[in-house]
C-alpha cells in the first residue's frame, strides 16, 4: 500500500476490520498526514502517540470549540449545540462544568457505587442467559448481555425513569452510528434525535431544580462551582454527551474484549480462573478495542507539527486507535496481552477533555465479566460477527454467541 491510496474516512473501510495497515502506514511515513475530505477540502491526521497527546494537551492551539469533535463540519445551528457539550468546550467555560460533573465520579463515589453496578450487572446478565434459553442457547452479545449494563447503569445514576431506558439508547444509537444501514438513521433523523434527547435532559433538569434529590442530575443542577450553576439550557447538552458516552464506548469496549476472548480461548479461561487479573485486562481491553477512533480539533492559528505546517481553521484529527497501537510507545503492540504493564492507552482521550467516566467504565467492565464468569460455564461464537459501519465508533453490532449456563 502507498501514502496515496490511503482513505480513513469512508466508512466502508471499517466494516471489515480497523484499517490497520493503512494506520501504520502513517505512522511510519507521514505521521501528520493531509487526507482528502469529501466536501471538496481536507484535514490532517495525527497517527503517532506522542504527537496525538501533544496535540490533546495544546488547547490554546487546538481547540474542540471552534469546530467540535467530528470530523464533518457541522451546520451552524448543530455546531452551537454541541458546543455546549463539555467534549465541544474550551477553556474557561470548560473548566467550572467539568469540575462540578467530575466531583460526582470521585474514587470514594465509585466504591460507593459499585454494589448498584453490581446488582445492575446480575441483572444484565441473567437477561442474557432468559433470552440465549428462549433462543436455542443463542444470543447477540453486543445488545442482550453488553448493552444493557452501561444504559441502565448511567440511567439509574441520573434518575431516568426505567420506562425510558430503552429510548435513551435508542437516540444513543442513532447519534453514534448514523452511518450504518442497521443502527442509523438520515442526517434529519440524526438531528431530531439530538434534540429530543436534549430537551428530555431540559426538561428532567427543570423538574429537579432548587429540589433535594440525590440522583447526578439533581446534584449537577443545583451545584455551584467557581460562582457557577449548571443551568438548565447548559444540562440539555450535557445530557447528550454523558448519556451517548455512558452508553456507546462502555459497550463497544465489553463486546470488543469478549470478542478477543473468544478468539483466545487460554485467556478466557485464565481470567475465569483468577478474576484478579481483570483490571489489567480491561485495560488491554480498553487499548485493543479504543471504542472511538479519534476526535477532531480546530487551529486557532497557524503552526508546525511533525514538520507540516498547520494552518488556522484547519482540521485536525487525533486517530487514537492508531496511537494504541504506536511501536514507539507499546512493545508487541499486535499481542493482546492482558497482563500488559504499563499500558498507558489514550482509550479515553488525554488532557482536559479525557473522559469523565473512564473509571466507571473500568468498574463497569470488570464487574460485568465477574458476574458473567459467575453464571456461566461456558461462550462460544454461534456466528459471523458484524462491525459498525462507522469512522468514528469502533465498535460490534453482531457478536452472535451460545452460551451455556452453570
Amino acid at each position: 500500500m502507498r501514502l496515496e491510496d490511503i482513505d480513513i474516512y469512508n466508512p466502508d473501510n471499517y466494516v471489515a476490520g480497523v484499517p490497520s495497515e493503512q494506520f501504520r502506514l502513517l505512522r511510519d511515513e507521514a505521521p501528520v498526514f493531509w487526507h482528502a475530505h469529501p466536501d471538496g477540502g481536507g484535514y490532517w491526521v495525527v497517527s503517532r502517540y506522542e504527537d496525538v497527546r501533544k496535540v490533546s494537551r495544546d488547547h490554546a492551539t487546538f481547540s474542540a470549540q471552534r469546530g467540535f469533535v467530528v470530523v464533518d463540519d457541522l451546520a451552524p445551528e448543530i455546531l452551537t449545540m454541541a458546543q455546549g457539550q463539555l467534549l465541544g468546550m474550551d477553556p474557561p467555560n470548560h473548566g467550572p462544568i467539568r469540575r462540578a460533573v467530575i466531583e460526582r465520579f470521585t474514587s470514594k463515589m465509585l466504591v460507593e457505587m459499585e454494589p448498584m453496578v453490581r446488582a445492575i450487572a446480575r441483572e444484565a446478565v441473567q437477561s442474557a442467559r432468559a433470552k440465549s434459553e428462549s433462543n436455542n442457547g443463542e444470543c447477540n452479545f453486543v445488545f442482550d448481555a453488553a448493552g444493557d449494563l452501561p444504559t441502565a447503569v448511567i440511567c439509574s445514576l441520573m434518575g431516568v425513569p426505567r420506562d425510558m431506558w430503552g429510548q435513551i439508547r435508542h437516540w444513543s444509537d442513532m447519534q453514534t452510528s448514523a452511518g450504518d444501514p442497521d443502527l442509523g438513521a438520515s442526517p434529519e433523523e440524526t438531528q431530531q434525535a439530538s434534540m429530543d434527547m436534549g430537551m428530555y435532559g431540559y426538561q428532567l433538569a427543570e423538574e429537579r431544580k432548587d429540589a433535594d434529590g440525590s440522583d447526578l442530575i439533581s446534584l449537577l443542577i443545583n451545584v455551584e462551582v467557581d460562582g457557577h450553576k449548571v443551568t438548565a439550557a447548559e444540562f440539555a447538552s450535557l445530557f447528550i454527551q454523558i448519556t451517548v458516552a455512558g452508553n456507546e464506548t462502555t459497550r463497544s469496549m465489553i463486546a470488543a474484549g469478549m470478542h478477543e476472548l473468544l478468539k483466545r480461548p487460554e485467556l478466557y479461561k485464565q481470567l475465569e480462573a483468577d478474576p484478579s487479573l481483570l483490571p489489567g485486562a480491561v485495560e488491554e481491553m480498553l487499548r485493543w478495542s479504543t471504542p472511538l477512533h479519534y476526535f477532531r480539533r480546530t487551529a486557532t492559528c497557524d503552526t508546525e507539527l511533525q514538520g507540516q505546517k498547520i494552518r488556522e481553521n484547519d482540521r485536525v484529527v487525533m486517530l487514537y486507535s492508531s496511537a494504541n497501537f504506536d511501536e514507539r510507545v507499546f512493545e508487541s503492540p499486535d499481542v493482546f496481552d492482558i497482563t500488559r504493564s504499563p499500558n498507558p492507552h489514550l482509550a479515553f482521550g488525554h488532557g482536559i477533555h479525557l473522559c469523565l467516566g473512564a473509571n466507571l467504565a473500568r468498574l463497569e467492565a470488570r464487574v460485568f465479566f465477574e458476574e458473567f464468569f459467575a453464571v456461566f460455564s461456558g461462550v462460544e461464537l454461534a456466528g459471523e460477527p458484524r462491525r459498525i459501519r462507522s469512522n468514528l465508533v469502533n465498535g460490534l453490532k453482531d457478536l452472535p454467541v451460545r452460551l451455556y449456563a452453570r
